[in-house]
């Protein structure tokens, strides 16, 4: 990538917020012609196959892997694997994207939104323990969410699981990076937008062969070894055509994460602002995402926003006002969450995709630091 330079702000394109970029038609050229000599198009075919064993291995030595259609039916299936009852509570952080509540309400539970930590933006173990105390109502499961990828530690949960007896599924969709392995599922989006993307998609891991088994069931109508549909299911498998492209993916991960990487360490040095502008601890260093946000303290995100937008250069609010805002769960229970709001209303998304040039962050750092001194 070239070096930074200066630039004529109004004279510039627009900046889209993101670019995805998937494998190229002569980089899954290979595995479609697998799929042409087998004539094996779906249900769980060799290409199939390949990707959850290299998937697995991603993960963890331990870990095994169902691939679902998307994260959201993941998640959904990953709770009705576990036994949730329908009926019950599950508790949700408010800082999350609208599908952690939409697979709660498909698998028959109802989300209990609740606030997030003001540092890491999720909702921790020992918030989640002081919680189930007041729960209103009988509580079955807690939907942790990996806040666009940041890290988080499975062994608490592990924990917390095995002293309340409350099933946890790990909301990871944007975590391809930073996934682990660990008994307690996480649940990882391939959407086209990710940093791993094979269009739509997404998988399912832990180290549980009898749950991933059981998942892998209830996304293939309830049959196992029989035309019997034995559990409540759903067609939520992918096509070996979905695969292929995932194939093609991670034989170029190494270059796109460093990419990726190179993108979010670039951020982190231009904007110099510091006391104004907050990024997640350790993106662009410890680990990576296909989103940037910032944290705007001063300025706020609508600010931020309107002033980017007047230099052509496009952002985002991924998860709007926080879960509690959206119409579609305003009827299910939730605690005061002010640090919901608050990320609300200072975080925004800047532009990001793989092959980002390093100038136009230049330009959007840029804004950005005239905007917050």
């Amino acid at each position: 990538m070239s070096a930074f330079w200066q630039a004529d702000l109004a004279s510039e394109a627009k900046i889209p917020v993101a670019k995805p970029l998937l494998p190229s038609f002569d980089a899954i050229a290979p595995y479609l012609r697998r799929i042409d000599e087998t004539r094996w198009y779906s249900n769980g075919g060799p290409i199939v196959q390949e990707f959850e064993g290299r998937l697995a291995a991603h993960t963890g030595s331990e870990a095994k892997v169902a691939t679902i259609a998307n994260a959201t039916i993941g998640l959904a299936l990953a709770l009705q694997a576990q036994g949730a009852r329908p009926g019950t509570l599950c508790m949700v952080p408010a800082w999350t994207f609208a599908g952690s509540a939409h697979a709660i309400v498909v698998a028959g539970l109802v989300p209990w939104m609740v606030d997030v930590d003001p540092v890491t933006w999720a909702l921790e173990p020992a918030a989640a323990r002081a919680l189930v105390r007041s729960a209103p109502g009988e509580l079955s499961a807690v939907m942790p969410v990996s806040p666009f990828g940041a890290p988080m530690k499975t062994e608490p949960w592990e924990s917390f699981r095995d002293e309340t007896g409350i099933i946890v599924v790990i909301d990871a969709a944007a975590a391809f990076d930073t996934v682990q392995e660990s008994s307690v599922p996480s649940i990882v989006s391939l959407h086209a937008t990710k940093v791993l993307g094979i269009g739509e998609g997404g998988f399912v891991t832990s180290t549980d062969a009898t749950f991933i088994e059981e998942v892998q069931k209830r996304a293939n109508f309830g049959f196992w070894n029989s035309r019997e549909a034995k559990v409540w299911a759903l067609n939520g498998k992918i096509s070996e055509y979905a695969a292929a492209v995932g194939l093609a993916a991670l034989d170029g991960w190494p270059q796109a994460r460093a990419d990726f990487a190179q993108v979010g360490s670039l951020y982190r040095k231009s904007l110099t602002a510091l006391g104004d502008i907050v990024m997640q601890p350790g993106f662009g260093d410890r680990w990576i995402s296909s989103t940037v946000l910032v944290a705007a303290l001063s300025s706020g995100a609508h600010l931020m926003a309107r002033e980017l937008a007047k230099e052509g250069i496009e952002t985002r609010q991924w998860w709007g006002g926080g879960l509690h805002r959206h119409a579609a769960f305003r009827s299910y229970p939730h605690n005061a969450v002010p640090i919901t709001e608050r990320l609300a209303h200072t975080v925004i998304g800047l532009p990001c995709w793989v092959d980002l040039p390093d100038h136009e962050i230049a330009r959007v750092s840029q804004v950005i630091n005239s905007i917050s001194v």
